[in-house]
């Protein structure tokens, strides 16, 4: 008689093939490959959107690629309080524990009081009033989570990682994606962590963040991270033809939105006036979410592609750039790494720049606009730095993200959680 597979959730906001998202595909990816060692599902909202919410996908279950998919309805409290109101309410405290970070203070304060109630109402608040609130999805995993040995929640920000948090922490292994932004330092972190069995961060940085933050009220903790896809790309003819791509071009690939693009194109634009005739196009790919500038050269938005097309933009990129100062690990970077193409991203994310550190600075980063126009000066213009950074990024993708290397540290955390060879 076979021995029965143990039973893995994973709880994230929004899921599927058609979400255009890092942590939603980090977790398409690891339950993916769960599947057969495991009874795998996922436990995900009905939003598409996650700007403005609503629910576009059906509630129920499906099978999707292997993975039982539970979808739930989101019901945003409707009182006339808005989600801002309420976070504005509890940003005293945020502010008070960033400007304590910021003076070097906070981890000697964390240490010893772990826990802030101060503003934490607020908080939860905020969460009952913000697009993902699923008062189906909360209440079926503090109702079902016996059925369950192990719950992985992705992304500590959102409500469903937090009302996970507080009623199945026992259970949890938290892929918490955290970065140096304002809600990290909100009270409701440190409500919630000092419950969770197990939390697997992508990168030191990371974890650093989490210890100086969390102080005491972070348990066991280590990095597991995660890989990529590498799909077969699309014909580059079709592609080329279907999206207007030029010839040679310089790419963002994700989320368009201010928080992730930054300044990019106002930095571009200034390299471009600097250095006439030497600046390439511009290709955005991924789903347009806000305004996020003008570029006076050849400018092409993709909108949402698929993943063999993805893959086939990024192959004929001359560079790709990561503007975002709030990563916890940048899959695209990876992906592109993989395929040998160059990487500027921007430095003042501490994760982003532990990458040009731990590569020998096989990828590169810039602080503002005057470092952003020489680097890509010098990456577009220097053959031998341009092919030294595909060739080392390339050793150190291999060296660090490949499944066999992220796998193990993953098997790990699940038999500790649910209490097998520990």
């Amino acid at each position: 008689m076979s021995e029965k597979k143990r039973k893995v959730a994973f709880v994230v906001v929004r899921y599927g093939k058609e979400i255009n998202g890092g942590a939603e595909f980090h977790c398409r990816m690891l339950a993916e490959r769960l599947v057969g060692k495991f009874d795998v599902e996922v436990l995900t909202t009905c939003v598409k959107n996650y700007l403005k919410g609503g629910n576009d996908f059906a509630a129920g279950t499906s099978i999707e690629n292997g993975v039982s998919v539970r979808r739930f309805p989101v019901a945003p409290v409707r009182d006339g309080m808005s989600e801002r109101h309420f976070k504005h309410r509890s940003r005293p405290v945020m502010k008070l524990r960033r400007n304590l970070y910021r003076a070097g203070l906070l981890k000697y304060i964390s240490k010893v009081f772990p826990v802030w109630s101060w503003g934490y109402k607020a908080d939860t608040e905020a969460f009952r009033r913000s697009v993902f609130y699923s008062p189906e999805l909360n209440s079926y995993v503090a109702e079902h989570k016996a059925d369950y040995d192990v719950i992985i929640g992705i992304t500590a920000e959102y409500a469903p990682f937090y009302y996970t948090a507080m009623t199945a922490g026992e259970k949890m292994i938290a892929v918490p994606t955290l970065h140096n932004s304002k809600v990290t330092f909100r009270p409701f972190m440190t409500q919630m962590f000092p419950r969770i069995k197990y939390t697997g961060f992508n990168t030191g940085s990371e974890w650093k963040l989490a210890e100086t933050v969390l102080g005491n009220g972070l348990g066991a903790s280590g990095i597991i991270s995660v890989g990529i896809e590498v799909p077969e790309p699309d014909e580059w003819d079709t592609v080329k033809k279907k999206f207007g791509l030029p010839e040679r071009y310089i790419s963002y690939i994700g989320r368009i939105e201010k928080g992730k693009v930054g300044k990019f194109l106002k930095y571009y634009n200034t390299y471009a006036k600097r250095h006439p005739g030497k600046a390439l196009p511009v290709v955005m790919v991924g789903q347009v979410f806000e305004k996020v500038g003008t570029y006076d050269g050849e400018l092409v938005y993709t909108g949402f592609v698929t993943d063999a097309e993805k893959r086939a933009i990024l192959q004929h990129s001359a560079v790709l750039v990561n503007p975002s100062k709030y990563e916890s690990l940048s899959l695209i970077m990876l992906e592109a790494l993989n395929d040998s193409i160059p990487v500027l991203v921007n430095g003042r994310c501490d994760v982003l720049k532990e990458h040009c550190v731990r590569s020998g600075y096989a990828v590169k980063y810039y602080t503002g606009r005057k470092s952003f126009c020489k680097t890509v000066d010098m990456i577009l213009g220097d053959e031998k730095t341009y092919t030294d950074m595909a060739r080392r990024g390339h050793d150190y993708f291999m060296e660090n993200y490949t499944w066999d290397k992220i796998m193990p540290r993953l098997f790990s955390a699940i038999d500790y959680v649910s209490g097998q060879n520990v």
